[in-house]
């Protein structure tokens, strides 16, 4: 569906290599028409992020440096960003970090510096984010915020952890955000994705065998992909969901529906 974005922007932040969501969703904003901008931490990052862009069917305007942790450097990039693209009417939020000590053992052990980094990486950045895009948004008659999460922000899921009291914090900031920005024209959702094999997710100890219960207790009875998740993407950034906000939309074969 070329037309769907035709002349519609987006910034994705949180691409990090080919198979990371944050990926797949640029790939299928791409596909629908729309020009973004894309984001790096690190230089190794970078080189992967570039690489991944010069396959898009329209470069990118820009690829931009971002540690969400910097409010400056955030600041800096949104604002060159909107430039780059003419406005901004797309946010993707794909970040998330916490210490590999955190993942796994107890919760309860979690300290407070590994706390608040997880809180500060996970959550905290998506309202950094949108206070920043939020004038290019309000500009261009409005736009859609989107973040990644998973159902560990409802359930407790050992080996998660203090990443799921993260999830936690960053649904409700989307429902607050969506009531502050809401009279702009912009919506502010979640995607709570099943368990998807990404390089990031192996930093969870037990992911592999988490997938495989998932999976076999989904009612579709089979893991999702990184494509079904931009899919959902694409029509929370597109005027299919025009009055949907402050939501979070799970793409999970259905697992969150059964009580076992």
């Amino acid at each position: 569906m070329p037309e769907l974005l035709e002349g519609k922007t987006g910034l994705v932040v949180g691409v990090a290599n080919k198979r990371s969501i944050a990926w797949a969703i640029a790939r299928r904003l791409d596909e629908a028409g729309a020009r973004l901008v894309l984001t790096y931490q690190g230089e190794r990052t970078e080189r992967d992020v570039r690489k991944l862009a010069a396959t898009l069917t329209t470069p990118p305007a820009a690829i931009l440096p971002l540690d969400v942790q910097d409010d400056a450097q955030t600041a800096e990039t949104v604002a060159a960003a909107g430039e780059a693209l003419g406005g901004i009417d797309v946010l993707v939020h794909a970040v998330a970090f916490a210490r590999p000590e955190d993942l796994g053992g107890r919760f309860i052990d979690t300290d407070r510096e590994g706390f608040h980094l997880a809180l500060d990486i996970s959550a905290y950045s998506l309202a950094a984010l949108a206070r920043e895009a939020e004038p290019h948004m309000r500009a261009r008659g409005g736009g859609s915020i989107m973040a990644l999460s998973y159902i560990a922000a409802d359930r407790a899921v050992p080996g998660y952890n203090v990443m799921g009291v993260a999830k936690s914090a960053l649904e409700s900031i989307v429902r607050y955000l969506a009531w502050d920005l809401g009279d702009g024209g912009i919506r502010v959702n979640a995607i709570s994705a099943g368990p998807v094999r990404t390089l990031a997710a192996r930093g969870i100890p037990g992911f592999g065998t988490m997938a495989d219960t998932i999976n076999s207790r989904a009612p579709l009875r089979r893991e999702i992909t990184q494509d079904e998740v931009g899919d959902v993407a694409l029509f929370l950034a597109s005027p299919l969901s025009a009055s949907v906000t402050g939501e979070t939309i799970f793409v999970d074969a259905g697992f969150h529906a059964m009580g076992l």
